[in-house]
């Protein structure tokens, strides 16, 4: 039986994981960072990454994926996010854009399809709720999730990998 067939027969864990994400980057395109905290229980993840030159779009969905991935079995989770383009993303235009063989409404291709692709396959075995915080507004582990990507943005222009998808991949002179 194949490794996916079995792991999608897993009962979903009762209490979701409760997943807090987010991106910064300092300029559009420039070096990014992403950061995601995950709480189960008692239990904390956190996990970190970046680009030496990627989008804030990218790296909101950067934090997203990493965080549904680190899951080791089939859950429910909330996933709190102060991105309106992620939230939006998944909510009202995913279904759309799968449909219409990711073209926007305007017959363009999607921004970001390569993440948005892995997102959709990282959603796939668990029960995913998406809520919407608004950013910089006192929520607690939304400014932690704030402060852990801008440091992985100070981490990522000194030593990351670019992060960009199609003509604008290639490195600025």
């Amino acid at each position: 039986m194949p490794a996916q067939i079995a792991r999608e027969e897993r009962p979903v864990s009762p209490a979701p994981v409760i997943i807090y994400t987010d991106g910064a980057c300092s300029g559009n395109p420039g070096p990014g960072g992403w950061a995601a905290i995950l709480h189960y229980g008692p239990h904390e993840k956190v996990l970190q990454g970046g680009a030496s030159l990627t989008t804030n779009n990218r790296m909101e969905l950067r934090a997203v994926i990493a965080a549904l991935r680190a899951l080791s079995r089939p859950c429910r989770a909330e996933i709190f996010t102060d991105s309106e383009y992620l939230r939006r993303g998944v909510t009202e235009w995913l279904a759309r854009w799968r449909r219409n063989g990711w073209l926007t409404a305007s017959k363009q291709p999607v921004k970001n399809q390569d993440l948005w692709r892995d997102l959709h396959a990282a959603m796939q075995p668990h029960q995913v709720t998406w809520r919407w915080v608004r950013g910089h507004a006192g929520n607690e582990l939304n400014e932690r999730a704030d402060r852990l990507a801008v440091a992985a943005l100070n981490t990522a222009s000194l030593r990351g990998q670019p992060d960009l998808e199609g003509p604008d991949a290639a490195i600025p002179e």
